[in-house]
């Protein structure tokens, strides 16, 4: 069973910026996908950032371009996401997740078998 240890998160105000990492327990393959989702109470879980290691693309969600990067290392078990120009609408549990979805999948909570424990991001205004 992969493990996905999230660490990162925490308060920051707007306009600020916070750094999430996740390691997994085993490297990335090349059809694997690793991916950031994010939660706020009340609302569906929604794609936030992902990496695909099997054509090497960024995909963001159109709330994150330009603000949010997605960055792997040479281990292929790290992904980050750099959190930059936060805004209160940022706050939610965000969830580190690993899968092989298809590409027309890979924004859905479903295409990924393995998740993180969540971290919080609370962002003032």
């Amino acid at each position: 069973q992969v493990q996905l240890a999230e660490s990162g998160g925490g308060l920051a105000q707007a306009g600020g910026s916070l750094r999430l990492s996740c390691t997994s327990s085993e490297g990335a393959t090349s059809s694997t996908t690793m991916a950031w989702f994010r939660q706020a109470p009340g609302k569906e879980r929604e794609f936030v950032a992902g990496f695909r290691w099997n054509n090497g693309r960024e995909y963001y969600a159109d709330s994150v371009k330009g603000r949010f990067t997605i960055s792997r290392d040479n281990t292929r078990k790290t992904v980050n996401l750099q959190m930059n120009s936060l805004k209160p609408e940022d706050t939610a549990e965000y969830y580190c997740a690993r899968g092989v979805p298809i590409l027309s999948a890979m924004r859905l909570p479903s295409g990924y078998r393995h998740w993180g424990q969540g971290t919080q991001v609370a962002v003032s205004s």
